[in-house]
């Protein structure tokens, strides 16, 4: 029955041993361990709370990037917007020159055309003329060969002058 009640001596010389273990890990192994974890807690809890300042700053930061984002197309849309502007002021004046050399050459044309028509209508006036005189020559040299046509002629065609 002594497995089942010790006896005094028993509980004293166990106790012993216990305080002394218990005491030097009080003083070499709790301390350093307390510490440790103590240590652990807080850089548990700087970790934590240096997650959440990285959580506020990546939201500022996508906030500002989105920010960034809509200003560069609000620019790009503005640049565009400038570009086509000045693209269709480009094409109105081109077309707007083209309408005016197109005209110029046209009128220069119409000119030539006109100067050409006058120059044939002249030409052909002077080679009428030339061909009339030719035939008036050559008829009156013909009807007019002998003296007495001639003088009969003359006579007609002065009645004539003073008639008209």
């Amino acid at each position: 029955m002594e497995l089942i009640t010790p006896g005094l001596g028993l509980i004293f010389w166990m106790a012993v041993p216990f305080l002394i273990l218990l005491l030097l890990l009080r003083k070499f192994a709790w301390k350093p361990i307390l510490k440790s974890l103590k240590d652990r807690e807080t850089s548990i809890h700087d970790a934590l709370h240096a997650a959440d300042l990285a959580k506020e700053e990546m939201k500022q930061l996508q906030f500002s990037n989105e920010e960034l984002l809509r200003q560069a197309k609000d620019e790009r849309d503005a640049i565009l917007r400038d570009a086509r502007k000045v693209r269709d002021a480009i094409i109105e004046e081109s077309k707007e020159k083209a309408k005016e050399e197109a005209a110029r050459i046209i009128a220069s044309a119409r000119e030539s055309i006109q100067n050409e028509k006058m120059a044939a209508m002249t030409d052909l006036k002077n080679q009428l003329a030339e061909v009339s005189l030719e035939i008036a020559t050559k008829v009156l040299e013909h009807e007019l060969a002998d003296a007495r046509k001639q003088e009969a002629f003359i006579r007609q065609q002065l009645n004539k002058v003073h008639f008209n």
